[in-house]
């Protein structure tokens, strides 16, 4: 029995593991990369022959965690993709949304290369192969345990992320040996607003167990809220504008449901413009209120008092691009729009026309990866280039992590405690500082942990005896590729420490600064002797 690591290691996306015993084959996710040399990571081929697979279990409809199974079937897959039933609803809204988007960008970079006299670009997958991958479709229901090929059978269990979101259970069996291994996916917090808890699991030999913010806390929701609640008080002070990028699945319905709850209050008044911006949204709104039965107690006591919890003030479902182009004439107003990394979609648009504006706000309700356009505004980039224009971001920029539809270190930590057989956990799916600093976050509290990088092979033995138990650590190397990238960010920092105009009383700091920049000289000097 083996585990192999493919995806969300040392990263945030792509998330993808590939499970064999004896012979069958299961992949558990196939995301897409966002951020960081996306297009490269997207396009490369999957580590495995696609047809050789026997089944994909899939934990949610976050495409980095879904987005490339249309080309797996692409490539020859002809298994079923188990998955819950609000999951697969899901999936088919993103999937054919992500198609519509790859064809787009793919004619315009096909045009400019005529210009060059350079081949064609083809997109990484197409709405045929769409309704292909649909084919494979097969729901599951939270807790029936399932067979889904020789020697392998799942349970789903609700994570309380998202809409249909799921931990898996997984039990292999081969050669009179049994081994549990449990698939966190991605983890809802422990006091919810939209979703249910996470269910709670006592028994396993491996957990493998997503980190995104494995070294920091969130605020609580009241934080949150009042945070969100003075954010709106200057706005309708300033008559400005809100743009809030947002992920269409779960964050924008969470958002909705907040702007309502402010109208409730009288905060929000009934003439101020509320713009959902985004065709996938209102599907996927939609099908929030398909299930909402499958919701917190909270939004069932809001349903329950004859309140629709996504449908705030004067709020207006906007589809067409004329009229979410129309949106710019508009002075004074709430905006939300995807993309929630601000990495393509109808919100680079409305930004391009309104970050420039000291009046407006920005609002970040979820998770900016690295070498999004959405990071750098929220590590305090000044001037950026968006949709091919130089814009000075002048706008004020507030990032609200409370609202965001992952645990938090003590969530995560509360969640591993509820084990009682000490599992093997491997920690996935964060930027290294966040997995290696959970990992040791666990250790400290007496559990088995290790961070495996991508390509990682573990054999599984039972009770968590790994014959690779002590995974090498693995330095952060940086590809040349990636050096652009990263002397971006350091720009990017160093601008906003200048911006701050630190003073006397910045004293302290002095020496890490001094530090800093021995190290860049050093940089600087091995670089210009490879030059040499």
């Amino acid at each position: 029995m083996l585990l192999k690591v493919i995806g969300a290691a040392g990263e945030v996306t792509g998330s993808s593991y590939l499970i064999e015993c004896g012979a069958s084959r299961v992949l558990v996710d196939c995301g897409i990369f966002q951020g960081k040399d996306d297009e490269r990571k997207n396009s490369e081929s999957f580590p495995f022959a696609a047809g050789s697979l026997d089944a994909v279990l899939l934990t949610h409809a976050h495409m980095d965690h879904s987005g490339r199974i249309p080309l797996l079937v692409k490539e020859g897959f002809k298994g079923k993709v188990f998955a819950t039933l609000p999951t697969l609803e899901l999936v088919k809204v993103l999937w054919y949304d992500s198609a519509n988007l790859m064809k787009e960008e793919a004619e315009w970079k096909t045009k400019k290369n005529s210009r060059k006299g350079l081949d064609p670009v083809e997109p990484l997958y197409s709405a045929e192969h769409v309704d292909q991958a649909i084919r494979h479709l097969a729901a599951s229901s939270y807790d029936d345990r399932i067979k889904v090929a020789p020697g392998v059978s799942v349970r789903f269990r609700d994570a309380g992320h998202i809409l249909g979101s799921a931990i898996l259970e997984v039990w292999l069996a081969e050669d009179e040996k049994e081994v549990k291994i449990v698939f966190s996916g991605d983890l809802g917090p422990q006091e919810t607003v939209m979703e249910r808890n996470p269910a709670i699991i006592t028994d396993a030999d491996y957990v493998v167990m997503e980190s995104t913010y494995g070294d920091r806390l969130h605020r609580s929701n009241a934080e949150s809220r009042e945070e969100f609640r003075e954010v709106f008080t200057k706005v309708l002070k300033s008559k400005g504008k809100v743009f809030i990028p947002s992920f269409v699945v779960d964050r924008a319905q969470r958002v909705l449901y907040e702007l309502s709850l402010l109208k409730d209050e009288g905060i929000l008044g009934e003439t101020v413009p509320i713009f959902f911006d985004s065709p996938m949204g209102v599907k996927a709104t939609e099908i929030y209120r398909k299930h909402m039965n499958l919701l917190s107690s909270e939004i069932q006591q809001y349903v329950s008092e004859g309140k629709d919890p996504f449908s705030p003030g004067k709020l207006k479902y906007v589809t067409s691009v004329d009229d979410s182009r129309a949106i710019n004439e508009v002075r004074h107003g709430v905006v939300v729009a995807g993309s929630g990394m601000v990495n393509g979609g109808r919100i680079v648009h409305h930004l391009k026309h309104g970050i420039w504006d000291p009046k407006n706000h920005i609002v970040f309700v979820g998770y900016q990866a690295r070498g999004t356009l959405g990071r750098r505004i929220v590590e305090g980039e000044k001037n950026i280039r968006i949709a091919g224009e130089d814009v000075a971001v002048k706008a004020e920029i507030h990032t609200i992590n409370g609202f965001s539809a992952h645990a938090d270190r003590d969530d995560l930590l509360a969640w591993a405690a509820n084990f009682t057989t000490s599992p093997f956990f491997l920690i996935t799916h964060g930027e290294p500082e966040s997995s290696l600093a959970f990992s040791q976050t666990l250790e400290k509290a007496g559990m088995k942990s290790a961070v495996p990088s991508a390509g990682q092979e573990i054999q599984l033995e039972p009770n968590g005896a790994a014959k690779a138990v002590k995974l090498p650590e693995q330095p952060v190397l940086l590809r040349g590729e990636e050096v652009p990238s990263v002397l971006t960010e350091i720009l990017t920092l160093a601008s906003g420490l200048r911006e701050s105009a630190p003073g006397k009383e910045d004293e302290d700091i002095l020496p890490l600064l001094q530090s800093s920049r021995i190290l860049l000289e050093t940089a600087r000097r091995k670089m210009s002797a490879k030059k040499v």
